[in-house]
């Protein structure tokens, strides 16, 4: 029995190849309270550990259970071994006396001297109406496991429209006709044009609100998800837009493993808040790591309307797959605003299940960051010199893919490293294609 850091952290970590590969249990511990104990019980033999702190994330770390299980007290210390530098810095923060040691009885602490549950007090007395948006096709068991998280969210004031895009049944209309008789404030419209920034332009089209939080149909909120944008929002008027972490929601094969082990989502962005800027210390033209993804992001209207809304020749449907939320992300610090990476605004995602698939997707990720700076230059020629002056550190990052992955990973995700860089030679044309194709879809509106 042991721990290992996460694999979304980039640090050391064992390698685990096909044959060796075992499902992992995602737990959340909430460390002011009496731990749990794992017992082995032959499918799961490590354990994917987020540590909350009065309900707010602060990170992540793998256990390894072996046939004698891990009793609250063994549990408390491989979390105190691994988390111990982010859970003494909430204490040193807060002002409250710092603990020691973590035990199995949990931390001693007073919710009512938590600066964090004090924030969100105070948010919660008048909160923001936000409008959450969901673009889906054809996936209507996923989306239905999303709306049922939704509405479990721990805020007052909201509503969802799911964007239906060119379907090809009525099977999301129900879904949403279900939830609406049940109560809930969700609607249903339809994009006819394929593409997932059509659809998303839709939304922002059908909506109330002047917040507008996006969302996919294979992402489980947390129940505070909705709570964390809103505080990423209060935090300054001139936050455009707010992003926040996005973590698995299963890891029982070896293609959702390896995803979290070339970083994931967030590439390693971790549990700390950041506002990035036209300004700030990472360049607007270098999302790497990312400022954020579609899959977890919220925007002013105003800013939308500023920056034109989604690009509609990027992002899956189109033949550059993704880059629509990069550019829009970009655009907004460009536009003067600034991005508050928010990690309380936690979302929970499904991976691709098999290596094939996951090879489809990350060869489209490839493709959509070059894709986007093909965009981008077009929109914003001023930005070259910017770009060219950021080229070697691009060409390091290239560089360093290419001859290895991440410490500690395995064979298999230096395959997908390569993938990635040869999808990222062909990002520009894919964008000029696809730039002809929906203007073709838009003369058919």
């Amino acid at each position: 029995m042991k721990s290992t850091s996460s694999p979304s952290l980039h640090a050391e970590r064992p390698d685990y190849s096909t044959d060796r590969f075992c499902p992992l249990r995602i737990m959340e511990v909430e460390l002011t309270s009496p731990l749990p104990g794992l017992d082995f019980d032959g499918q799961y033999r490590r354990a994917w550990v987020l540590a909350r702190v009065h309900t707010e994330p602060i990170g992540v770390c793998i256990v390894e259970v072996d046939q004698e299980g891990v009793t609250p007290d063994e549990l408390a210390g491989l979390i105190w071994e691994e988390l111990s530098g982010p859970i003494v810095k909430r204490f040193v923060d807060a002002r409250i006396p710092v603990p020691v040691a973590l035990t199995g009885g949990g931390l001693e602490s007073n919710p009512e001297a938590w600066p964090f549950l004090r924030e969100r007090s105070a948010m919660l007395a008048d909160p923001p109406f936000i409008s959450v948006v969901i673009c889906t096709r054809d996936r209507p068991e996923q989306l239905g496991r999303c709306l049922g998280r939704l509405r479990s969210q721990k805020y007052p004031r909201f509503e969802v429209v799911v964007v239906d895009n060119a379907p090809r049944s009525g099977a999301v209309q129900s879904i949403v006709a279900a939830h609406r008789a049940d109560g809930a404030n969700f609607r249903h419209c339809i994009e006819p044009r394929p593409g997932l920034s059509w659809a998303r332009n839709a939304g922002i089209a059908a909506v109330a609100g002047e917040i507008i939080a996006f969302l996919d149909d294979d992402d489980e909120p947390d129940e505070y998800w909705l709570v964390g944008i809103a505080v990423g929002f209060v935090r300054s008027d001139r936050i455009g837009s707010v992003t926040g972490v996005i973590l698995p929601a299963r890891l029982h094969s070896r293609a959702e493993f390896l995803f979290e082990e070339v970083g994931g989502h967030g590439k390693g962005r971790g549990f700390g808040r950041e506002t990035f800027s036209n300004s700030g210390g990472q360049s607007p033209l270098f999302p790497l790591p990312p400022f954020g993804t579609g899959a977890n992001m919220a925007y002013r209207r105003e800013v939308l309307n500023r920056i034109g809304g989604f690009d509609v020749a990027l992002g899956a449907g189109t033949p550059t797959s993704a880059g629509e939320d990069t550019l829009a992300l970009t655009l907004t610090m460009l536009a003067g605003y600034e991005i508050a990476y928010e990690p309380t605004a936690l979302m929970w995602h499904h991976h691709r299940e098999e290596v094939e698939d996951l090879n489809r997707q990350l060869h489209g990720y490839s493709i959509g960051l070059t894709a986007f700076y093909a965009a981008l230059i077009i929109r914003r020629p001023s930005v070259i010199p910017g770009l060219i002056k950021l080229l070697p550190a691009a060409l390091s990052y290239v560089r360093r893919a290419i001859v290895a992955a991440p410490a500690g990973s395995s064979g298999a995700s230096n395959g997908l490293y390569r993938r990635h860089i040869r999808g990222m030679f062909a990002g520009p044309g894919a964008y000029v294609r696809s730039v002809f194709k929906q203007r073709r879809a838009a003369n058919l509106e």
